[in-house]
């Protein structure tokens, strides 16, 4: 897939800026708070729907604007694609697809896919086991965009059901009644969804990082990628996952009612990163995990390919500056010109003249580009 155009208008710090892309690579080349990496987000938003930078749109329309829009043209393999998508300061946001309005998210959601890595990507090692749920869901969006709207139903559950629990926090067990076996079958029927595909996709995903892991570290170390949900997972047969998690929910349920939350399910779960045995955020240096990031980057990218049967775009948000020469090199390589891939940079001198010379060079400044 190639992105040819992108439109941004009332954009986070763009008022009505075009680029056509016309290299497999292009630099984008700016002090830090010019826009750089808003023009990313902007594509990561067309990919995903959402933003690992802000939840709410209205931080993503421009000050004193009441709505953006984010408007692209995608070459594939079966013909063009024009996206669009309207984010509105106070509404909802709408998206269209040719010129179409789209009323459900997933039919908008893997028409154009991309992989982002930025430096806040270390914090899936360093970081709490929410910043790698939210990695893992959105790339199982990209992956299956039904996915978006199981998550959005568990969610939904999940809010009612705390919602109930904390209405009821002061009353004894003995008093629930059969509203609260209600939620409890809703929230065990849509869990169990996340958590299979969950499972499913880091069955997938694991050797191939350990594979990109190994030929980074120089077969010097062993990373382990592994699902851990809060319900035991011995099978993975829906009746029997959906069994184990409301037999798990009767086991809590005194201390959910104490604490006004729910306290089972795929809002609790963990990836556990290990290398060589020991949790990756304990082990070494930052070296060692900027090694383990950039493996699940190229996973990422390698497991959408094979499931999407085309290259998605790679988004480098000022990333190659955190890397040593040896882990840049592999990174280049690894790329080359099979993935369109955009990266923000605030100097040129970490890349190599080969890739300037094949590169398409932007030039950004206060929410402005202009060719190199």
């Amino acid at each position: 897939m190639y992105l040819k155009t992108l439109q941004l208008r009332q954009f986070r710090n763009y008022i009505d800026q075009r680029v056509e892309f016309n290299a497999a690579k292009t630099i984008l080349v700016g002090n830090n708070a010019q826009g750089k990496s808003n023009l990313l987000e902007a594509v990561e938003l067309l990919a995903t729907l959402r933003s690992h930078r802000m939840a709410r749109d209205r931080d993503l329309v421009r000050e004193g604007e009441p709505i953006a829009q984010i408007n692209a043209i995608l070459e594939r393999q079966n013909g063009d694609s024009d996206l669009s998508l309207t984010l509105r300061r106070n509404g909802r946001r709408s998206i269209a697809l040719n010129g179409e309005f789209v009323r459900r998210q997933m039919d908008f959601l893997g028409v154009l896919n991309a992989v982002e890595f930025s430096s806040l990507d270390l914090e899936l090692v360093r970081g709490g086991p929410e910043g790698r749920r939210n990695w893992l869901d959105t790339l199982l969006i990209q992956l299956e965009p039904v996915y978006a709207y199981i998550l959005q139903q568990y969610n939904q559950v999940l809010r009612q059901r705390n919602a109930y629990l904390k209405k009821n926090q002061e009353s004894p067990l003995s008093t629930q009644n059969s509203e609260l076996a209600l939620w409890d079958a809703q929230l065990a029927t849509t869990g169990t969804r996340v958590i299979r595909r969950r499972d499913r996709a880091i069955q997938r995903l694991a050797p191939i990082a350990n594979t990109w892991h190994t030929n980074i570290s120089g077969s010097t170390e062993v990373l382990q990628i592994k699902y851990t949900p809060s319900i035991p997972l011995e099978q993975n047969h829906p009746e029997e996952v959906q069994q184990a998690f409301l037999v798990k929910i009767q086991q809590r349920i005194a201390a959910e009612l104490h604490q006004g939350t729910t306290l089972v399910g795929p809002h609790r779960d963990e990836i556990e990163l290990t290398i060589n045995q020991t949790p990756a955020r304990q082990y070494g240096s930052q070296g060692q995990q900027r090694t383990l990031v950039l493996a699940l980057k190229l996973a990422e990218l390698q497991l959408i390919e094979e499931v999407v049967k085309e290259p998605p775009l790679l988004l480098l948000d000022d990333v190659l500056a955190e890397l040593d020469p040896s882990r840049q090199n592999q990174l280049l390589d690894a790329i080359q010109d099979r993935f369109q891939t955009l990266i923000t940079t605030t100097h040129l001198g970490s890349f190599d003249s080969q890739w300037l010379k094949s590169s398409q060079i932007l030039f950004v400044k206060a929410g402005e580009i202009s060719p190199g």
